[in-house]
């Protein structure tokens, strides 16, 4: 056995080790699962599926032979990746937009205060997923003989098998912009020779998606959202509310409360 097998050898236990971590999000309340429903956990557990995925794709990065020939972990081509991320991420945020007034009418724009845990959840998972899947197992295949076309969909797949986004329960526009990361940042990678162009991609289409739904992670199905339970619970505008009255129908009665008298109106006796 070769050096370089063996070392090939560890990247692949490195890797796997970064499939495991991202399968276990919904525990950290990261990426796609950044709302669950379930209670929130504290900060310090938060961040520190970050500090594993960095610190295993660096031991990925240092241990692999050809990180930057095979995995494409690197930004790539400086001008090609502003010329194909560029454009990619102005698509990613309009199709956010575009999303949330077709959802809710208008931007639903989030408490200041969740900015920046959001950030830092749509730029690290945008890093270690674009590392992963369009670095890794993108890099892999083509390596091994894979045409781009067949690379790039089973890359692809694998994504959205591993984030379980087309699990029952979960938002099917959420397969969208996955589908746009496999798709667009595959081919993005391989266009430019790196990640760049993907993880810019992937990171302005997540962060758009919180900007303008309030969400970080999966939208809330129709009817669910906060203001939308308010509505059904509140009377409509115009309308009266029935309650019991006593100024009319005699004490202990119930009825309908009059409406008050319109300014300059004279009421006739009943």
């Amino acid at each position: 056995m070769t050096t370089d097998t063996a070392r090939e050898l560890i990247a692949v236990g490195f890797f796997m080790v970064l499939l495991l971590l991202r399968l276990d999000a919904g525990r950290f309340r990261t990426a796609e699962y950044a709302e669950s429903g379930q209670s929130p956990v504290g900060a310090p557990s938060w961040l520190a599926w970050y500090v594993l995925g960095f610190g295993f794709l660096a031991a990925l990065y240092v241990v692999h032979p050809r990180p930057h020939d095979q995995l494409y972990l690197l930004i790539g081509h400086r001008w090609d990746v502003i010329l194909v991320g560029l454009p990619l991420a102005i698509l990613g945020a309009l199709q956010a937009v575009a999303y949330a007034r077709y959802r809710y009418g208008y931007l639903r724009l989030p408490v200041l205060r969740a900015y920046p845990r959001a950030a830092v959840n749509s730029i690290g998972t945008a890093v270690i997923d674009e590392a992963v899947f369009r670095g890794a197992i993108l890099g892999t295949l083509v390596a091994i003989g894979y045409s781009s076309v067949y690379a790039i969909s089973i890359s692809t797949i694998a994504y959205i098998l591993v984030t379980r986004l087309a699990a029952p329960g979960r938002s099917r526009y959420m397969l969208v912009p996955a589908l746009g990361y496999g798709l667009l940042g595959g081919w993005a990678t391989l266009a430019t020779g790196g990640i760049g162009a993907a993880i810019a991609f992937h990171a302005v289409t997540s962060f758009s998606l919180f900007i303008c739904t309030g969400h970080s992670g999966q939208p809330a199905v129709a009817g669910r959202e906060p203001e939308e339970l308010l509505a059904v619970r509140t009377v409509p505008a115009g309308w009266q509310e029935a309650r019991p009255s006593t100024s009319r129908l005699g004490a202990g009665s119930r009825g309908f409360r009059s409406p008050e008298p319109i300014r300059g109106e004279v009421r006739t006796p009943d």
